[in-house]
């Protein structure tokens, strides 16, 4: 299977499977528990029909979108995701760089394997920083104070990781930040020389937004849950998130929303955006999908604060529904890892011109030429 047989995100999880050495596949793979939930993110879609209109005149359509204050060539965004430069040696550097190219909003974690000034250095497109809320309070204050005097666009304050979800595929393989080689992986890393090649020959594997202050991670090798479970501030609160608001002083996202009442609380406290969102399904197994979710939440706030669903994006159709239902946008963190770990930042671009192409057929197949046409009377539900 190569890059140009990828028609699909599925097809792209396939090539990363055969690509990666199984611990860190899984680790992009995996999620909590039974991984109910990272099941249900997708299957919801199939839960709600479309109606299309015909005879509409859609020679030329407009896909873009305005998500906190820039716009976006498509009502589509690329959540972020931690340790990018396990899975690809380009890591956020190939995933900026395709975002750019898209006109497409991408956001990078508090554990990117990029610092805040590299990333901020590569691209002039609309980006977004994730942060997770450390013990260490002068950490994250040198996280916010980068991202400002970086340029960043929006702050993204992750608030349903307080401790790690009990990610099963993970324990089972002993997966690792930096990765390490562990005796019942070794076949599996010996079997994969492109990527164990890269991973031992260039450049060294870091966290450059955390190891002035921590080690674990970079120079010493934890698991993502203890780092969780460990190093995250689990008295953060509402009056935390309002306080960073404040510290920040820019577009502001709350990133992990699952309740209507805590959306109203978003809007109380001045964010300007909410990610309806459970970590795709690596936290609370058992929860509900986003998109399950979606209409509460906007016959909640809906007008009052943008909403981005963000979670089980498979096909740009799944980017009309969550429109449809009264989502801003949609955003997902595998439909681009899986690419990403089968062939960098080509298979990135690969990946986001798939999912272009299917969201400019499917709005023209629903007889839609702009994103604001996407109503609810558009879908019917199961």
């Amino acid at each position: 299977m190569r890059l140009f047989d990828c028609h699909n995100i599925e097809d792209f999880r396939q090539l990363a499977k055969r690509r990666l050495p199984w611990p860190v596949f899984d680790y992009i793979d995996g999620a909590a528990d039974d991984e109910l939930t990272k099941a249900r993110n997708t299957d919801a879609f199939a839960q709600a029909d479309l109606v299309p209109d015909v005879l509409a005149g859609v020679a030329k359509i407009d896909t873009s979108c305005t998500i906190m204050g820039r716009r976006s060539a498509l009502p589509l965004m690329l959540s972020p995701t931690a340790v990018q430069r396990a899975f690809h040696w380009q890591g956020e550097t190939a995933v900026a760089k395709a975002a750019e190219k898209f006109g497409l909003w991408f956001g990078i974690s508090s554990l990117a394997t990029r610092s805040i000034e590299d990333i901020a250095a590569l691209t002039d497109g609309p980006k977004l920083f994730q942060l997770y809320v450390h013990k260490d309070t002068g950490l994250n204050a040198s996280m916010i104070e980068r991202c400002q005097a970086s340029g960043f666009d929006a702050l993204a304050l992750t608030v349903d990781t307080i401790v790690s979800g009990k990610r099963e595929r993970c324990l089972r393989s002993g997966f690792t930040t930096p990765p390490r080689f562990t005796p019942s992986a070794l076949w599996s890393y010996a079997t994969r020389p492109r990527w164990t090649l890269d991973y031992l020959l260039r450049e060294q594997f870091r966290l450059p937004n955390l190891d002035a202050h921590v080690a674990e991670g970079s120079s010493r090798a934890v698991s993502i849950a203890d780092y969780f479970n460990t190093m995250l501030d689990t008295a953060m609160d509402w009056d935390t998130a309002a306080r960073i608001r404040q510290d920040w002083g820019g577009a502001f996202c709350l990133k992990g929303v699952m309740s209507a009442a805590d959306a109203r609380r978003a809007v109380e406290i001045g964010a300007d955006a909410i990610m309806v969102s459970n970590h795709g399904g690596r936290q609370l197994d058992g929860s509900r999908a986003p998109f399950d979710q979606l209409r509460e939440i906007v016959d909640t706030v809906g007008g009052e604060i943008e909403i981005i669903c963000d979670g089980g994006v498979q096909r740009g159709t799944h980017v009309l529904k969550a429109l449809s239902a009264g989502a801003t946008a949609a955003s997902g963190g595998r439909l681009y890892l899986y690419a990403l770990a089968a062939a960098g930042q080509l298979g990135v671009e690969r990946a986001l011109g798939i999912l272009q192409d299917e969201i400019e057929r499917g709005m023209r197949l629903m007889g839609v030429t702009s994103v604001d046409q996407l109503t609810p009377d558009r879908l019917r539900w199961r």
